[in-house]
């Protein structure tokens, strides 16, 4: 299978097929959200014992993106991407038919897994088949998925449940996987060649997690990330106690309201596409984590005040609209400076940021207040653990400007190392020719 060389100009049809496979994921979580007292009732399970089954499928997920990532390191995306949604398309298929509740809490954890071929490895892709800005701004695209596609997927599912019972979502579900399954097979090639191959095994696969783990550079940038997300987690699992017990919205409002949170992420993540012409990604990231601090701390302000709707709803939607320039850019510039392991950096980006959704999901219940308070509190405290982050990233960019600058003045030596990892290197500037 011929490889695709990195390029500049961005393909919309690979975008578009990208972006499918990233929402597979959250289609996969979310969904069925609105099916739970229906699981409950048709398996004989407690309602609690249902919301076990997401938490299943988020493990899930996680453990495939950092063994799916890896696997993929070694032996190209196209292979395992295809296997990840053959086993997805069969998982799928077999939900429909469970009738207890221990065995659909197994098969949505392998659900999980299998979707995690799509997320991970789309990422992975994108970053083979790209260079320079145009990484930044084909991110730009796909973290626009990330951040719309779990605010839609339960209106998407309630839609479903109006023509039949929860099954039927997981029969869209395996339609979306066949699908995806045959788009990826006849469109997708091989963007990883034999010779940019990890080899080593898991010996090798276990010392790249390792380093990225060591690395403070792309451990910030992955845990800024992570932290954001569950800023926006905070909002998906919060919202419905905020905008129906706390503000008297009945569905239909609150379905107009929640969908407000998608259309901010989705305006601004093409902002985001369009600033990169004009800024470097980690301009846009700072601007945007401090926007998120200052708009997050008023909205804590005026919802404990006891404000109406309209204030805590503007500052809410000014708050989700910054996630849309931070999702992009954080990843983009971590796998920007991971190319040799970009299935790695990608898996453990994922398997951080839905790790720390399944994490902050259920403390906004446990925080005292009013259900706006509890909700406007966990993420400003999120959105400040990122703040403090972003800072101490900052500083390696700061000294990896400074390197490079040194470079620019004929025969001097960078008069810091360079590097955020545990190994940094001196970096020299050649000698200088003799003028002829």
């Amino acid at each position: 299978m011929p490889q695709i060389p990195a390029r500049t100009r961005i393909s919309a049809g690979l975008i578009l097929l990208l972006s499918a496979l990233t929402a597979i994921g959250p289609l996969t979580f979310d969904t069925y959200l609105a099916a739970f007292p229906q699981i409950a009732q048709d398996l004989s399970a407690s309602r609690a014992t249902v919301q076990l089954t997401l938490t299943a499928s988020l493990a899930g997920l996680a453990l495939g993106q950092v063994l799916i990532g890896s696997l993929s390191d070694t032996f190209g995306r196209r292979r395992p991407l295809l296997g990840g949604l053959s086993l997805y398309v069969l998982v799928s298929a077999a939900l429909i038919f469970v009738d207890s509740i221990a065995l659909f809490t197994a098969l949505r954890f392998v659900q999980g897994f299998s979707a995690a071929a799509g997320m991970v490895l789309s990422m992975a892709i994108l970053r083979d088949s790209y260079e320079g800005l145009a990484v930044s701004k084909a991110m730009a695209r796909l973290m626009l998925v990330v951040g719309v596609a779990p605010v839609l997927a339960p209106t998407l599912g309630a839609q479903l449940l109006r023509f039949g019972s929860w099954r039927m979502i997981f029969g869209f579900l395996t339609v979306a996987g066949v699908l995806l399954l045959a788009l990826a097979a006849r469109r997708l090639q091989e963007t990883l060649p034999v010779e940019r191959r990890r080899t080593g095994g898991t010996v090798a696969a276990l010392r790249t997690y390792r380093d990225l783990l060591l690395d403070r550079g792309f451990l910030g940038l992955a845990l800024l990330s992570a932290f954001y997300m569950g800023a926006l987690f905070t909002y998906v699992s919060g919202s419905t106690f905020v905008f129906q017990d706390g503000f008297g919205l009945d569905p239909q409002q609150f379905g107009y309201v929640f969908a407000s949170g998608a259309v901010a992420i989705t305006i601004a993540s093409q902002v985001y596409g369009a600033l990169v012409d004009r800024f470097r990604p980690e301009q846009i990231l700072t601007v945007a984590v401090i926007a998120g601090l200052v708009l997050s701390a008023t909205l804590v302000a005026v919802a404990a005040s006891g404000a109406g709707l309209v204030p805590v709803l503007v500052l809410l939607v000014l708050t989700l609209s910054t996630a849309g320039l931070v999702m992009p850019s954080a990843p983009a510039i971590a796998l920007d400076q991971n190319p040799h392991r970009a299935g790695s950096a990608a898996a453990l980006l994922g398997a951080l940021q839905f790790g720390m959704g399944a994490a902050i999901a259920p403390v906004t219940g446990l925080v005292g207040g009013s259900p706006a308070t509890a909700m406007a509190l966990v993420m400003a405290l999120l959105i400040l653990v990122s703040a403090l982050l972003l800072l101490a990233v900052s500083r390696g960019w700061r000294r990896t400007r400074r390197a490079t600058a040194a470079l620019s003045v004929p025969g001097a030596v960078a008069p810091e190392p360079v590097g955020s990892g545990t190994e940094a290197s001196v970096v020299t500037a050649p000698e200088a020719q003799p003028v002829r």
